[in-house]
């Protein structure tokens, strides 16, 4: 009986000194790994590459007239009064906007309060003239453009709205 407790201690610390020993290799491989990561960065130079370009350099032009046109629509209608020469009009106007790619949808949809705000702006500053021609209406338009992309230049670098369309006109 004393010969199989003997036998079970002897594999006992067998597997003891098994285990000790692979804990102290994932200790020396873990330890090496983070001393070559420091000696990595540490030896970096300071002075900057000659191959490294500014951000506006480093992003690819990308011909936006071959990306797939999307449409992304304003949650709710623009609904505001405009003086006339008889009475007031209540005007509604649904917009959506053509952007082209997924990035600059993305973009919009991110910035419609900014959108939003823009838009109103510029509507509430038409005329009841404008409104009700065909060519005040294309005047709108292009002037809503031009103030989107002058807003979205300022916050994402770039016009992202190629169209601004009205979907929806209503002239009361």
């Amino acid at each position: 009986m004393a010969e199989a407790e003997n036998e079970n201690l002897e594999l006992n610390e067998n597997k003891g000194g098994k285990g000790k020993l692979i804990i102290i290799i994932v200790a020396v491989v873990v330890l090496l790994a983070g001393g070559g990561g420091a000696a990595f960065f540490l030896m970096g130079s300071d002075e900057p590459a000659q191959s490294e370009t500014t951000e506006a350099e480093a992003k690819p032009q990308v011909d936006t007239s071959t990306l797939r046109a999307v449409y992304v629509g304003m949650p709710r209608p623009f609904v505001f009064n405009v003086a006339g020469d008889v009475r007031d009009r209540l005007v509604q106007i649904k917009v959506q906007l053509m952007v082209r790619g997924t990035e600059n949808e993305n973009h919009a949809k991110a910035h419609i309060p900014l959108i939003e705000g823009t838009l109103l702006s510029v509507f509430s500053s038409a005329t009841e003239e404008e409104l009700r021609t065909e060519v005040g209406k294309t005047e709108i338009r292009k002037k809503s453009l031009q103030a989107v992309q002058k807003a979205m230049n300022e916050v994402a670098s770039a016009p992202v709205v190629e169209a601004v369309l009205f979907t929806g006109f209503v002239l009361q």
